[in-house]
């Protein structure tokens, strides 16, 4: 399991290693919907972004995470993360996931969960992904169950929110074993 910056490209959508020049378009993606304003998420506001990108670079020194800009077609539409890397025991988390209102409940996400999830399971060879949201997150949620993962319950008081809320976060997450049906599945829901 080598982490390095690699370009994962689907049909439409391509999630390509963040750079400083994505910058411009994540903050038109954050400011369509004032993302950062969503009290059920941690989306960076617009003057954070330099914070943002020295963070995500900071992680990937580390190798702990590898954060992409999330292109539909030519167009930047948001972001989103490999995050909490475990290479010893080949995990990794899936998140910080962000889009664009216009591309929410398209098929963007359910693409770049797609080929994020066959990077995992295919060139990492991961054991597990795990993906993550507010128990609030009513529409996250339910993009998440349809990528095929099993809810395996509820991490009580788990994060603070930037408005003080105590959050309590699920806990979903896709196995080895699970993958060859959940890539079919999403086959399928991308062919449609």
């Amino acid at each position: 399991m080598t982490v390095e910056k690699v370009v994962l490209q689907g049909q439409r959508v391509r999630l390509e290693p963040l750079l400083p020049g994505h910058l411009p378009g994540i903050a038109a993606a954050i400011v369509e919907g004032e993302l950062w304003r969503i009290p059920v998420t941690f989306v960076p506001s617009p003057d954070e972004l330099a914070a943002f990108y020295a963070d995500a670079e900071a992680a990937f020194q580390a190798r702990r995470e590898l954060t992409f800009a999330t292109f539909d077609d030519d167009r930047i539409v948001g972001s989103t993360r490999f995050r909490n890397i475990e290479l010893a025991h080949r995990r990794v988390e899936i998140g910080f996931t962000f889009l664009a209102p216009s591309s929410q409940r398209t098929h963007v996400n359910t693409e770049a969960k797609f080929l994020m999830l066959r990077h995992a399971f295919e060139q990492w060879q991961c054991n597990r992904v795990e993906l993550l949201t507010d128990e609030l997150n009513t529409k996250s949620r339910r993009a998440i169950a349809r990528l095929g993962t099993q809810q395996e319950g509820i991490l009580r008081s788990h994060m603070v929110m930037r408005d003080g809320r105590v959050r309590d976060s699920v806990m979903y997450s896709l196995i080895k074993s699970e993958w060859p049906r959940a890539k079919r599945a999403l086959e399928i829901q991308l062919e449609a």
